[in-house]
């Protein structure tokens, strides 16, 4: 199966929902036999998506810088705890080790590391489907941005059309399967 690169909170956010949503495509990704590769943290959004795919007996794999592991709570009980030296070295270690992107609700972190992998993939240096779950209107207003930048000649409509973006984590992981599935029968 494939491996899921998630971007997303250390925080849990105001809303239980995105906490939920975190939990729901975690367990999704586990019962159907994808490993997850996220930041590594016990806490907020990213802990609940580790615990609903390990609650589920997937695989977990945690990247962390060493400088974070006690201030990002390292959680402990994961598949596989990567230590990098620093932030370049984790995200191209996230990166390395998956076949697709997500992002779900998250802060500065979140958007540098999924603009970053976007980038990329604009770029040519990878293939991998990426994916934006837009819990409860989270990312509403930073797509219709990104559709703005379309109608307003700073990004082609190919690039934006690469984003795949859904409402429900069961609906973006079968997007984002039949993109994988389509990327490997090429």
């Amino acid at each position: 199966m494939s491996s899921f690169c998630v971007y997303l909170g250390s925080r849990d956010g105001r809303d239980p929902v995105f906490i939920e949503a975190a939990r729901r495509f975690g367990t999704q990704l586990a019962r159907r036999g994808h490993t997850l590769i996220y930041g590594g943290a016990r806490i907020g959004m990213m802990g609940a998506l580790a615990d609903a795919v390990l609650a589920e007996d997937g695989k977990a794999i945690g990247v962390m810088p060493n400088h974070l592991v006690e201030r990002e709570q390292a959680h402990r009980a994961l598949t596989r705890l990567i230590r990098v030296s620093n932030m370049h070295e984790r995200k191209a270690t996230m990166a390395a080790h998956a076949d697709a992107f997500v992002v779900l609700p998250g802060g500065i972190g979140t958007l540098e590391e999924f603009f970053e992998a976007w980038t990329w993939h604009y770029l040519g240096l990878h293939e991998k489907p990426i994916g934006v779950l837009d819990t409860n209107g989270f990312y509403a207003p930073l797509l219709s941005f990104l559709d703005s930048t379309v109608a307003h000649g700073f990004l082609n409509g190919h690039t934006r059309s690469e984003l795949i973006d859904a409402t429900d984590p069961v609906d973006l992981l079968d997007s984002l399967e039949a993109r994988l599935a389509r990327r490997l029968s090429t």
